[in-house]
């Protein structure tokens, strides 16, 4: 019985040293590169966020990343047509690839990622009166970022990074804002990260 206990204790204490999890929660910016094709001119709002995501460490180098970020803001189509203004609720759900390269200090943990993953535009129930026939729409994006963890203590470091997301300009559906281009959204992003 006490050998049991002996070796359990040891086998926590052997996982307590060894963190390849950690998790994030980050305010993020969202800030959405203007676009211009078809005759359409679509611009976003700036916005704030939330980006909450979870890593897994292969080793030192080398880690797989997902995440979830929200954020609102509301999206402008101006053409031939006149001015429509469709407020929704974005969400974003993300993977990726993330390699860290050693560097000198213990502290400083550089880190490139890069992924794909969806976005989803939702238009709030407003959007939805002001723009009859605007419905959810999820578009494919691609991934790339850096940015760096400072570590507080052995499971606790501060992270700043910066995100960005290419994709197609949505739509919500109605062939009228459809702009067919692709665009981009600047991510800048920091907050806390706990590792277990």
């Amino acid at each position: 019985m006490m050998f049991g206990l002996a070796l359990l204790f040891a086998g926590v204490s052997a996982m307590a040293e060894d963190t390849r999890s950690d998790i994030s929660l980050e305010g993020t910016g969202f800030f959405t590169k203007e676009s211009n094709n078809r005759g359409i001119s679509q611009r976003a709002t700036e916005a704030g966020g939330l980006l909450v995501g979870y890593r897994y460490h292969f080793n030192d180098w080398i880690a797989a990343e997902a995440n979830y970020g929200y954020s609102r803001n509301t999206q402008s189509f101006f053409s031939n047509g006149g001015l429509s203004r469709i407020q929704s609720n974005n969400h974003e759900a993300t993977a990726a690839f993330v390699v860290t390269p050693p560097v000198m200090g213990e502290k400083l943990k550089p880190f490139v990622l890069a992924g794909s993953g969806a976005l989803v535009f939702d238009p709030t129930d407003r959007a939805r009166v002001l723009v009859p026939g605007a419905q959810r729409q999820a578009k494919a994006a691609f991934l790339y970022g850096g940015g760096v963890d400072y570590d507080l203590a052995h499971h606790i470091a501060l992270r700043a990074e910066y995100r960005g997301l290419v994709y197609k300009t949505p739509d919500f559906n109605i062939p009228a804002l459809n702009a067919d281009k692709v665009t981009h959204v600047a991510q800048p992003s920091a907050g806390i990260v706990i590792r277990f």
